[in-house]
């Protein structure tokens, strides 16, 4: 959907949530933590959070939330950001995007 990558591509780091989901955030915890203040757009608040959800399954998450973006490309759901912080890696992506 052409308002997942607008918003994708609009801000450095996205996380696409929903306001019950406790992986969600945790996930926002974790950037956070990290000294990142990543854009979170609650689908359960957006008239279209539905067709976006189905969206970003369609691009490749294995669950609809979360679903990162790190500048301007899919990253994951909770695993692959989870498997990418325990590597080191994720830090290395988030560097653009760290207050210096």
């Amino acid at each position: 959907m052409d308002k997942v990558q607008r918003m994708a591509s609009e801000h450095g780091v996205v996380i696409f949530s929903k306001s019950t989901c406790c992986l969600c955030y945790a996930v926002t915890i974790l950037f956070r933590d990290l000294g990142v203040d990543p854009y979170v757009h609650e689908l359960d608040h957006d008239s279209e959070g539905k067709d976006m959800e189905k969206a970003l399954m369609r691009m490749g998450c294995n669950a609809s939330v979360p679903a990162v973006f790190i500048g301007g490309k899919l990253v994951g759901s909770t695993n692959e950001v989870m498997s990418l912080h325990l590597k080191g890696s994720l830090i290395q992506l988030l560097k653009p995007y760290l207050p210096d």
